[in-house]
């Protein structure tokens, strides 16, 4: 496995049906679900949850979505995703690992960077202060 922060968040998924395209694939739109459901847990491990970051006076929005896939993962199979924090400033980065438990492969690594707005949602050029308190440092 790849070398993640002390912060990482890992999660289990079991790949169903309705995750699949008409060759019994996981269908490349799915991996983005599942980054989503490992970056949501990482953000809510740091007291980044929505509410939080409402309470805040901010929104969050992703600004760029990058996946390279490497091995496809099939019906049943057990996919690890793994997220951590990758950068702080001027806008957070997230890095991932789709790791297949079934298959021993790496199905994919990914990356998505995410903006700060205020509450009416202007953009903010760099993490506010409130936000980068919560974030681990490097």
């Amino acid at each position: 496995m790849r070398p993640t922060k002390e912060h990482a968040i890992s999660l289990d998924y079991r790949v169903e049906f309705h995750h699949c395209d008409p060759l019994g694939v996981v269908w490349h739109g799915r991996y983005f679900e599942f980054l989503e459901g490992a970056r949501a847990a990482l953000m809510k491990s740091v007291g980044l949850d929505v509410p939080e970051i409402r309470a805040l006076g901010h929104r969050m929005f992703v600004t760029e979505a990058r996946c390279r896939y490497m091995a496809a993962a099939s019906l049943g199979d057990e996919l690890r995703v793994t997220a951590w924090f990758s950068g702080r400033e001027p806008l957070i980065r997230v890095t991932y690992d789709v790791y297949d438990v079934t298959t021993e492969r790496w199905c994919a690594r990914a990356t998505t960077v995410l903006a700060t707005t205020d509450a009416a949602g202007g953009l903010i050029a760099r993490t506010p202060d409130a936000i980068l308190s919560r974030l681990p440092r490097d």
